[in-house]
């Protein structure tokens, strides 16, 4: 309390020295400043949102959302104490990395694997270790940026490899890796451009190509930066032509790591699978602490594995919102629409357009879907989707025009209730 009065009378003398009249009753305003100022400490800075802009894997609003089982496990082993290094048969200390090794194994079809807090430490982490002082071939066409401005050659320097790019940015030969090939090589890496498309006059190549090529020399590995981990193959579904982990693994390439939080579905974490005599000098790395997930990210990785095992992949919802029928999506979107059709602030109507996978992955794709476009007979449509987004809960929308767009691709049946309520918070009615 005494810090919010002296911020109060601070901000307070600065506007007097700036000029600024103020009237009125002194002490009332500040009290009403610090009851605005606890208020404000008071309320919780991480917010749930409703994601109405039908982009499921939306970076900006945390990625993948957890299946229910996923967060049974969460809630059960944030409560209680776990066994986390502790092994219960034979009463001695266990290891956190085999909590969820032999569901990634079963799953992938690797000899071996471990997690760590995200996929840009498992790149890092994997350079770290196998490269550092060495060298690492990639392709200069994969020298891709992610998120918050982090690099693949950035990340490489920092990890203390060498890099040796080759080819050209649209076409890189088997030549090219093979000329590059010398004592100093360590690895050759490759990495999924997941966040970006590169059409025409263009060639790469293949993991199994790689894997050839490393087999002309003693000790050169080859890891496959996948990004986005894709247990499910939704390329039989139309959508997209990711990689998916089991295949990738069977041409031989001796390490993969992808995300857990992107096309996986689950929590954020880096995982890395692969051949056992790898992953083996990983878990002992002295980076192996300082990487390593809580109990809760297990919990929750162990529930998304098992759903996938299980071959219960629609209870993940990044998978189910991916796989949702056009129908489906509709349904919902005529059910909020018949929900606020008597109110006269709001003209709706209900037209096909477009989701987008988001997350840096499937950049290409469109997936079709229906999205209610609303107008607001008062409020313009960035006024309209500014009150959304302050509101509680946060709605977040597209604009198009003078409309916003409300996608249903991306909004559970579950949060109907609270999308009218928001609404109705903009509206009368006769």
């Amino acid at each position: 309390m005494t810090v919010h009065i002296r911020k109060a009378l601070e901000g307070m003398r600065s506007d007097i020295k700036n000029g600024i009249v103020i009237n009125g009753d002194l002490t009332g305003i500040i009290w009403n400043t610090v009851e605005k100022m606890l208020n404000e400490a008071d309320e919780n800075r991480l917010k749930r949102v409703i994601n109405g802009t039908g982009t499921i894997l939306h970076t900006n609003l945390g990625r993948a959302r957890l299946s229910k089982e996923a967060i049974n496990r969460v809630a059960e082993v944030a409560v209680n104490y776990s066994n986390l290094e502790f092994e219960i048969e034979s009463g001695t200390r266990g290891s956190r990395h085999d909590l969820v090794e032999d569901l990634i194994k079963q799953a992938t079809g690797a000899e071996a694997a471990m997690v760590v807090n995200n996929n840009a430490a498992a790149v890092y982490f994997i350079l770290k270790t196998f490269a550092k002082g060495k060298e690492v071939i990639v392709s200069r066409g994969q020298l891709v940026e992610i998120g918050g401005s982090f690099r693949i050659s950035s990340i490489m320097e920092e990890s203390g490899a060498k890099l040796v790019e080759v080819g050209t940015t649209n076409k890189t030969h088997v030549k090219d890796y093979s000329d590059a090939l010398n004592d100093e090589t360590a690895m050759l890496l490759k990495v999924h451009t997941s966040n970006f498309k590169t059409i025409g006059f263009t060639k790469t190549v293949s993991t199994e190509e790689l894997v050839e090529i490393a087999g002309t020399r003693d000790e050169v590995m080859v890891y496959e930066d996948l990004g986005s981990g894709v247990l499910y193959d939704f390329a039989k579904e139309g959508i997209g032509e990711e990689p998916v982990v089991h295949k990738v693994l069977e041409t031989g390439v001796d390490l993969v790591s992808f995300s857990g939080d992107k096309l996986l579905g689950g929590p954020q974490a880096g995982i890395i699978a692969g051949k056992k005599k790898y992953i083996d000098q990983l878990k002992k790395h002295q980076l192996a602490r300082v990487l390593r997930v809580d109990k809760m990210s297990f919990a929750a990785l162990e529930a998304t594995f098992k759903a996938y095992l299980n071959q219960r992949h629609k209870d993940i919802p990044t998978v189910r919102d991916m796989l949702q029928s056009l129908e489906e999506v509709k349904e919902k979107a005529e059910e909020f629409s018949d929900a606020i059709s008597g109110w006269n602030s709001f003209q709706a109507e209900i037209i096909r357009e477009y989701s987008m996978v988001g997350g840096g992955t499937m950049p290409d794709v469109r997936i079709p879907t229906y999205v209610v476009k609303l107008n607001h007979e008062a409020l313009a449509a960035h006024s309209l989707a500014d009150k959304l987004r302050t509101g509680t809960p946060s709605v977040i929308v597209r604009t198009s025009g003078d409309s916003i767009l409300l996608d249903f691709r991306t909004i559970t049946r579950g949060e109907l209730p609270d999308l009218i309520k928001a609404m109705e918070r903009l509206t009368y009615r006769d």
